[in-house]
């Protein structure tokens, strides 16, 4: 039975070293496979949406996710909201300053005071 085990094996070694080293179909070593990219990037000419970040899916990787499409969309996504941020205090301080009431502002000249 040992012995059939190792034969097994040694046959399992040989076709997987024939297939990737190249041999059985003629065809040469397995073909060099082009990194799988981002296919739907977050669009660089308009400002994001939730729908954009829904949409936005990884291609895995060897070890999970490919960081640099992660760091990429994680720089955009926060650049966006930094912006968004600032917009918004803005817009806050001046709507503030809008409802803070005018001091009243008279046009007639002080009375003098006779000496």
């Amino acid at each position: 039975m040992f012995f059939f085990l190792v034969i097994a094996l040694a046959v399992v070694v040989a076709a997987v070293t024939l297939a990737v080293v190249g041999g059985g179909e003629g065809t040469g070593p397995l073909p060099e496979v082009a990194p799988e990219r981002l296919h739907d990037p977050l669009p660089p000419d308009r400002p994001l949406d939730r729908a954009d970040v829904d949409r936005l899916r990884f291609p895995l990787a060897a070890r999970g996710y490919r960081m640099s499409d992660v760091d990429d969309a994680l720089n955009r996504l926060g650049a966006e909201l930094a912006e968004r941020d600032a917009r918004i205090g803005e817009l806050e301080s001046a709507l503030a300053a809008a409802r803070m009431p005018e001091p009243h502002v008279s046009m007639e000249k002080p009375a003098q005071e006779e000496q």
